[in-house]
């Protein structure tokens, strides 16, 4: 299936997924590429979590393996510095683009300024409402890994009364989807009694969990918007002796440890890798107008104790 990304594009429909170190155009090759022939992907990252690490190495690998070149930026979650890196990445006239998209409200300014320069444009964890102005995308849902959360929340409370926290990541990112998804599937047994943000920061999550506790002492759960974020948590509930189970996402290794050793209760694993190796792999396949589903979503799976085993690798 292939896409005209000179039509209009739409309203966003679901959205992104997930403090970077990394700022700017980079590549693991500082060659311009495509010197020879083949494809040179503009990736445009989003910050630089273990998520998003682990997009761009499997992307890497990816383009590499199909005789692609990848030049990359990243946009250290500023939306600005996003629609800078697409501009900087049309200029040194890439041949398609992949966006990691830090806003979701801002996306359709960076899709617009892609097809006015006659650039496809490929989205990872996102979709738009009018898929007339992009390649395609592989999406994550983003609102149903909340839900999952909140389902084991659900399931563990058994109808018993119970305090529920949210430790978010940054606004305007996958962050407001996956609260939102988790408190809108909470039984109404479950009262939320504190939201404050992380921002993907394990410091800046240690410090919410901390003023979270000292308020709600008798607090039951807290879902924490990634791994990195929840294990910084743990440490802080664990010091003030409160018996808080964690529900989180990602699935990375050390994720799926404290799920075996029981620090967190439930995580959502979304293999980053698997995202990473499917955005390469079908945008190349729709620029050479093979027959690619345009729309593909990623896997997710509700992971516990008992199924510890069965979550995919998350960066490989």
């Amino acid at each position: 299936m292939t896409s005209s990304p000179r039509s209009a594009p739409g309203r966003l429909a679901a959205a992104a997924a997930l403090a970077s170190l990394l700022a700017g155009c980079s590549s693991s090759d500082d060659s311009a590429g495509g010197d020879d022939g083949s494809t040179k992907i503009g990736f445009v990252n989003g910050a630089g979590t273990v998520f998003h690490t682990c997009l761009q190495k499997a992307m890497e690998q990816s383009a590499k393996s199909q005789g692609a070149h990848l030049v990359v930026a990243n946009s250290s979650q500023n939306p600005v510095t996003e629609l800078s890196n697409i501009e900087d990445l049309i200029a040194r006239d890439v041949d398609e683009l992949i966006v990691q998209t830090v806003d979701v409200d801002t996306l359709d300014v960076d899709v617009a300024k892609a097809r006015a320069a006659g650039i496809p444009i490929f989205l990872t964890s996102v979709n738009v409402e009018d898929l007339s102005g992009v390649l395609g995308a592989v999406v994550v849902d983003l609102g149903r890994l909340g839900a999952l959360d909140a389902g084991w929340v659900e399931q563990d409370a058994a109808g018993q009364d119970v305090k529920v926290g949210v430790i978010a990541g940054a606004p305007g990112a996958a962050s407001d989807l996956m609260v939102a998804g988790f408190e809108q599937a909470l039984p109404a047994n479950a009262k939320m009694v504190s939201e404050l943000p992380g921002m993907f920061d394990p410091a800046k999550a240690r410090e919410s969990a901390q003023d979270m506790i000292e308020a709600h002492p008798d607090l039951d759960y807290a879902f924490v918007a990634n791994e990195e974020m929840a294990l910084g948590a743990r440490q802080v509930f664990d010091a003030a002796g409160a018996h808080v189970k964690i529900v989180t996402v990602n699935g990375t290794d050390e994720g799926l440890k404290a799920v075996k050793d029981g620090r967190f209760s439930a995580t959502v694993a979304n293999s980053a890798s698997v995202l990473g190796q499917l955005a390469v792999r079908n945008s190349l396949g729709l620029m050479a107008g093979s027959a690619v589903e345009k729309v593909t979503s990623a896997p997710i799976l509700l992971v516990t104790r008992e199924n510890v085993d069965e979550a995919p690798a998350y960066c490989s």
